[in-house]
């Protein structure tokens, strides 16, 4: 007799944070309690209400309490210092007024123009005012076009948490970290720094499905939006001394300059010093808001210490970054198990913050869809929030009290703020710390659990060692010199991954 094939034999059976995660499974007490345990999320039809169609109603929630947020400016104009006090600034006002945008420049286009971020943060913030009508920076205008660009903010986020949700296969409920985060409720409209978090997560998720080409090409993108986004291929090169799999670097790495350079290219032959003045302007600027060079200079006026320059800064942060980079793959490379690409890029970016000459307030929104993936555990995402959240508030009521003589139960004094910096450092280093754990510690990995090897890994999941350094027992180290049936018995071989 032939078998009839079971329809439901590739589906997946999805984890539900509720019945894994002790948190959760307390909060859900008062809307019903824990998931049933003889119930099978991912192999019973859902219904209407599939965890996607959930996050996204979870964002579009969220989208509206970050509208209300701005409430304030939106009604009363962003004012200094008012637009501190009540914590609504956003950087879509200020420069619609103050970098021309409102009277028709277009950054990177129009002759003369000067704009301190990438090329294509120019090109939204440029057409963005184009579909604003009228002439001018009035005030109709300015929240027209504020409106404008946090409608689409709120777009890429629903985009940034589908493609986290997909990536994290058999977890999608880890993207409502993405979908609920109060950094993002609070921050994600400051300035276009969504955009790049957007771009990163579709890259990852086509580098999961092994489409190397296409990641390439969203990692370039999200490059030439922010940075930031660029510092993923220190996790592919070091997943590539691990695992052998040097082709899949070379396909990553060719597309994502390739991507850049064609973004670049037209804007720095057509204006060389309007494509320049970013680079310029990231070399030159002193210790921004919030970075522990800053923190340190404003003690050291106070203490009538000898306070840091901007050369000495960029020295200092470049040396410890990359010192830090070479600690992660240190780690990598001695950890017994191929530590997973989110840990990894979680890691790399968390330390290019902790080191960085400046951290914005928006820049939180970078490590949280990568929290999400690299550690999905409610307790400690919602404390290292919540702290994030009170050092939000600290940068703002810090700047009213520095752009304003206003009256002192408005401001806080910079020792406070100071602290709130220090808070912020030791949260973000304490997620470093507990990822680090995690990867000499595998067992502890809730993403490993069930025979799950690596969601985001690619090309490099489910592969043997061909690099890895047993400290331990040296001998016993995985080198690329070694026969190939001793590597293959030194490596460990981690368990297949689920469909």
């Amino acid at each position: 007799m032939q078998e009839t094939p079971n329809p439901h034999a590739r589906r997946a059976r999805y984890d539900v944070p509720s019945r894994s995660d002790s948190l959760m499974s307390k909060l859900t007490e008062v809307i019903g309690g824990d998931l049933g345990r003889r119930t099978a999320p991912g192999i019973l039809a859902p219904g209407f209400f599939t965890p996607e169609r959930v996050l996204i109603l979870l964002t579009v929630f969220a989208a509206l309490l970050a509208l209300l947020v701005k409430g304030y400016c939106r009604v009363n104009g962003w004012q200094t210092p008012g637009q501190f006090y009540a914590t609504c600034y956003s950087d879509f006002p200020e420069l619609f007024r103050n970098r021309g945008i409102g009277d028709g420049a277009f950054p990177f286009i129009t002759t003369g123009s000067l704009f301190e971020y990438p090329v294509i943060m120019g090109l939204i913030a440029g057409a963005t005012a184009l579909a604003i009508p009228g002439s001018g920076a009035t005030p109709e205008r300015t929240l027209a076009y504020f409106d404008v660009n946090a409608t689409l903010i709120f777009a890429v986020w629903i985009v940034t948490v589908l493609a986290t949700a997909r990536m994290a296969r058999r977890r999608p409920w880890d993207a409502a970290m993405v979908a609920v985060a109060p950094g993002i409720i609070l921050a994600g409209t400051i300035n276009w720094d969504m955009w790049a978090v957007a771009l990163l997560a579709v890259g990852m998720f086509f580098f999961s499905r092994n489409k190397l080409i296409w990641a390439g090409v969203f990692f370039g993108l999200g490059a030439a939006t922010k940075v930031y986004p660029v510092l993923i291929l220190g996790a592919v090169l070091v997943l590539a001394l691990r695992s052998g799999r040097f082709k899949a670097l070379a396909i990553t790495f060719a597309a994502t300059a390739g991507t850049w350079l064609l973004v670049n290219i037209p804007f720095a032959v057509a204006n060389p010093s309007g494509w320049r003045y970013f680079f310029e302007f990231t070399q030159e600027r002193p210790a921004g808001y919030s970075s522990p060079w800053f923190a340190y200079n404003l003690v050291a006026e106070r203490l009538q210490w000898t306070q840091i320059q901007a050369t000495a800064i960029n020295n200092g942060a470049t040396i410890l970054f990359v010192a830090a980079c070479a600690l992660v793959a240190f780690i990598a490379l001695t950890a017994p198990r191929r530590p997973r690409m989110a840990q990894l890029a979680f890691l790399i970016v968390a330390a290019f913050i902790l080191t960085n000459k400046v951290y914005s307030p928006q820049f939180v929104v970078w490590l949280i869809p990568l929290l999400a993936l690299a550690r999905p555990r409610w307790r400690s995402f919602l404390v290292w929030q919540g702290i994030e959240g009170l050092h939000w508030a600290a940068v703002w009521l810090y700047l009213g009290q520095a752009t304003s003589s206003g009256a002192t139960q408005h401001n806080i004094d910079m020792p406070y703020y100071v602290v709130a910096v220090l808070l912020h450092m030791a949260a973000t280093a304490y997620l470093m710390v507990r990822v680090v754990w995690e990867i000499y510690f595998p067992e502890y990995d809730v993403v490993r659990r069930h025979n799950v090897d690596d969601p985001q890994g690619g090309p490099f999941s489910g592969t043997n060692d061909w690099l890895a350094i047993n400290l331990a027992q040296l001998k016993d180290s995985v080198l690329p010199w070694r026969h190939p049936r001793q590597a293959d018995r030194a490596a460990a071989v981690p368990g297949p991954e689920d469909s």
